[in-house]
């Protein structure tokens, strides 16, 4: 009986799966850990990024209604605009007999002339998206080595997840099916749009 207990005990040891699986768990653990960080930016600012509906997450729109004089010359809305201590007017442009652009710093607007009312919004920047959002379109200088690690490192997660779980949950056994339905969402979602 001590003889079968050592022998199992050493073919356990020396096989050659057995170290592979240890490293697979080792690496796969230590840079989960390390991935987190670039793991949360990707995360948030892609599911930022997929429902922006037309607007940059990265900024706050804010629109606002003026009720101001009617058939006021450009010089004299300028007055007016800095009189009231609005978002800094830079420019004035006419668009026709009517309306005219308004140029603000962080904004823009439309006067119109015959109602006297000036419709104009301003942008703000989210300060966390702006910059998450610029990791994600690698906006950074010398983000792209990072991004290719992490890239690479997905890549890592992806293949040597399959093979550490072992038993009924790993690949041979419920994980094929997993493994297979995670190939065929995308590829039928390609076919069928």
């Amino acid at each position: 009986m001590w003889n079968d207990f050592v022998f199992m005990e050493f073919t356990k040891k020396n096989k050659p799966n057995h170290k592979i699986i240890r490293w697979l768990r080792l690496i796969h653990r230590d840079l989960g850990f390390m991935m987190v960080g670039v793991c949360l930016i990707y995360g948030i600012s892609g599911f930022l990024l997929n429902h922006m509906n037309g607007k940059d997450p990265a900024f706050k729109t804010k629109d606002e209604s003026l009720q101001i004089d009617k058939n006021l010359t450009h010089d004299e809305l300028s007055v007016l605009w800095k009189d009231k201590g609005l978002p800094e007017l830079k420019k004035i442009m006419t668009i026709d007999d009517v309306h005219s652009r308004l140029m603000l710093n962080g904004g823009i607007g439309v006067y119109n002339s015959a109602t006297g009312m000036v419709d104009y919004e301003t942008h703000s920047k989210n300060e966390f998206v702006y910059w998450i959002n610029k990791f994600h379109y690698n906006k950074i200088k010398g983000w792209s080595v990072m991004a290719d690690l992490f890239a690479f490192a997905l890549i890592f997660f992806a293949v040597s997840g399959m093979f550490i779980v072992r038993g009924k949950s790993g690949l041979t056994g419920s994980g094929k099916w997993y493994f297979l339905a995670g190939i065929i969402i995308p590829v039928l979602y390609v076919i069928l749009t």
